[in-house]
C-alpha cells in the first residue's frame, strides 16, 4: 500500500480538514487557471483582505500572500486552531475605506 500524502493548505501550511476549497493564483476574470488548495477560513481572508486587481498586480504568489501585513498576522493567529476551525471573515478597514470612493 502506498502512503497517503496528506494535503496541507498553501497559505498558513497546516493540513486540510474535511472542508477544501480551490483558490486562483490569478483572478479567473483575469485569465487565472492555476489553483491552489486552501481551507475554507484561509480563503475568505484573501479575499476580504485583498481586491482582485491587487491580487493581480503585487499578490499573485503564495509568497507574496504570506508577506501580506494583515495576512501574516491572520496566519500567526490560525496556525493554532483545528484543520476544520471557521469563523466568518470581515472586510479589512483598508478595504472598507476603498469602497467608499
Amino acid at each position: 500500500m502506498k502512503p497517503v500524502k496528506k494535503m496541507i493548505c498553501s497559505l498558513c501550511r497546516r493540513p486540510l480538514g474535511v472542508k477544501v476549497e480551490a483558490h486562483h493564483l490569478t483572478p479567473r476574470t483575469f485569465g487565472g487557471r492555476e489553483t491552489v488548495p486552501r481551507h475554507p477560513i484561509c480563503h475568505r481572508k484573501i479575499h476580504t483582505a485583498l481586491s482582485e486587481r491587487e491580487f493581480m498586480r503585487a499578490f499573485h504568489t503564495i509568497e507574496a500572500l504570506r508577506g501580506h501585513v494583515e495576512i501574516a498576522r491572520f496566519i500567526a493567529w490560525v496556525t493554532k486552531k483545528d484543520p476544520d476551525f471557521y469563523a466568518p471573515t470581515f472586510d479589512s478597514k483598508t478595504r472598507k475605506a476603498k469602497r467608499k470612493r
